[in-house]
Protein backbone atom coordinates (compact mmCIF):
# COMPACT_ATOMS: atom_id res chain seq x y z
CA UNK A 1 0.00 0.00 0.00
CA UNK A 2 1.36 3.41 -0.99
CA UNK A 3 2.14 5.93 1.76
CA UNK A 4 -0.57 8.61 1.91
CA UNK A 5 2.03 11.39 2.09
CA UNK A 6 3.31 10.34 -1.32
CA UNK A 7 -0.15 10.73 -2.82
CA UNK A 8 -1.60 13.87 -4.25
CA UNK A 9 -4.69 14.82 -6.23
CA UNK A 10 -5.41 17.91 -8.31
CA UNK A 11 -6.88 19.65 -5.26
CA UNK A 12 -5.40 17.85 -2.23
CA UNK A 13 -1.85 17.54 -0.95
CA UNK A 14 -0.39 15.98 2.19
CA UNK A 15 0.86 18.54 4.72
CA UNK A 16 4.27 16.86 4.67
CA UNK A 17 4.59 17.72 0.97
CA UNK A 18 3.72 21.38 1.60
CA UNK A 19 6.62 21.75 4.04
CA UNK A 20 9.68 22.89 2.10
CA UNK A 21 7.70 24.16 -0.90
CA UNK A 22 9.14 27.34 -2.35
CA UNK A 23 7.33 30.66 -2.00
CA UNK A 24 7.62 33.28 -4.72
CA UNK A 25 6.66 36.93 -5.08
CA UNK A 26 4.41 38.13 -7.89
CA UNK A 27 7.48 38.57 -10.12
CA UNK A 28 8.20 34.80 -9.85
CA UNK A 29 11.26 35.49 -7.67
CA UNK A 30 11.89 33.04 -4.81
CA UNK A 31 11.41 34.69 -1.41
CA UNK A 32 11.36 31.76 1.01
CA UNK A 33 9.81 28.39 1.70
CA UNK A 34 7.04 26.85 3.75
CA UNK A 35 8.41 25.78 7.12
CA UNK A 36 5.14 24.45 8.52
CA UNK A 37 1.37 24.84 8.42
CA UNK A 38 -0.93 25.59 11.34
CA UNK A 39 -4.29 23.81 11.19
CA UNK A 40 -7.39 24.94 13.05
CA UNK A 41 -8.35 22.06 15.37
CA UNK A 42 -12.08 22.69 15.07
CA UNK A 43 -12.59 23.37 11.37
CA UNK A 44 -9.65 21.42 9.97
CA UNK A 45 -8.75 24.40 7.77
CA UNK A 46 -5.21 25.67 7.43
CA UNK A 47 -5.03 29.03 9.19
CA UNK A 48 -1.37 29.91 8.63
CA UNK A 49 1.57 28.94 6.54
CA UNK A 50 4.74 29.55 8.53
CA UNK A 51 7.18 30.88 5.95
CA UNK A 52 10.95 31.03 6.30
CA UNK A 53 12.17 34.33 4.85
CA UNK A 54 15.68 35.70 4.68
CA UNK A 55 19.00 34.30 5.71
CA UNK A 56 21.55 32.44 3.63
CA UNK A 57 21.03 28.73 2.98
CA UNK A 58 18.38 28.68 5.70
CA UNK A 59 20.73 30.10 8.33
CA UNK A 60 19.62 33.23 10.13
CA UNK A 61 16.18 33.23 8.56
CA UNK A 62 13.08 34.25 10.44
CA UNK A 63 9.67 32.59 10.41
CA UNK A 64 6.58 34.56 9.47
CA UNK A 65 3.11 33.10 9.90
CA UNK A 66 1.11 34.26 6.89
CA UNK A 67 -2.62 33.78 6.51
CA UNK A 68 -3.13 30.77 4.27
CA UNK A 69 -5.31 32.99 2.08
CA UNK A 70 -2.22 35.11 1.31
CA UNK A 71 -0.81 32.20 -0.74
CA UNK A 72 -1.86 30.86 -4.12
CA UNK A 73 -0.45 27.65 -5.57
CA UNK A 74 1.15 28.12 -9.00
CA UNK A 75 1.46 24.85 -10.92
CA UNK A 76 3.97 26.35 -13.34
CA UNK A 77 6.33 27.29 -10.48
CA UNK A 78 5.40 24.23 -8.40
CA UNK A 79 5.24 26.58 -5.45
CA UNK A 80 3.17 29.20 -3.70
CA UNK A 81 2.93 32.85 -4.72
CA UNK A 82 2.24 35.67 -2.29
CA UNK A 83 1.67 39.36 -2.85
CA UNK A 84 3.01 40.14 0.63
CA UNK A 85 6.17 42.19 0.11
CA UNK A 86 9.31 42.30 2.27
CA UNK A 87 8.41 45.91 3.14
CA UNK A 88 4.99 44.74 4.37
CA UNK A 89 6.67 42.12 6.56
CA UNK A 90 8.54 44.79 8.51
CA UNK A 91 6.88 44.78 11.90
CA UNK A 92 4.93 41.60 11.15
CA UNK A 93 4.68 39.02 13.92
CA UNK A 94 7.69 36.75 13.40
CA UNK A 95 10.05 34.55 15.35
CA UNK A 96 13.56 33.20 14.94
CA UNK A 97 14.54 29.55 14.68
CA UNK A 98 15.61 29.59 18.32
CA UNK A 99 12.45 31.23 19.69
CA UNK A 100 9.01 29.97 20.60
CA UNK A 101 6.27 32.31 19.38
CA UNK A 102 3.92 31.09 22.15
CA UNK A 103 0.94 30.35 19.92
CA UNK A 104 -1.90 31.72 22.03
CA UNK A 105 -4.91 33.97 21.49
CA UNK A 106 -2.79 37.10 21.98
CA UNK A 107 -0.36 36.01 19.26
CA UNK A 108 -3.23 35.08 16.95
CA UNK A 109 -4.81 38.46 17.68
CA UNK A 110 -1.57 40.22 16.70
CA UNK A 111 -1.59 38.30 13.42
CA UNK A 112 -5.22 39.20 12.78
CA UNK A 113 -4.56 42.85 13.57
CA UNK A 114 -1.48 42.97 11.34
CA UNK A 115 -2.96 41.25 8.29
CA UNK A 116 -6.55 42.42 8.73
CA UNK A 117 -9.51 40.29 9.72
CA UNK A 118 -10.62 39.95 6.07
CA UNK A 119 -7.43 38.04 5.21
CA UNK A 120 -7.27 35.96 8.33
CA UNK A 121 -9.32 33.13 9.78
CA UNK A 122 -10.20 34.12 13.35
CA UNK A 123 -11.16 31.25 15.65
CA UNK A 124 -14.19 32.19 17.77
Amino acid sequence: MENVTAQETTSLIAASKVTGTNVYNTKDEPVGSVYDVMIDKRSGNISYAVISFGGFLGMGSDYYPLPWTALTYDRRLEGYVTDVTPAQLEGAPAFSKDADPNWNREYEGRLADFYGADRYLIIP
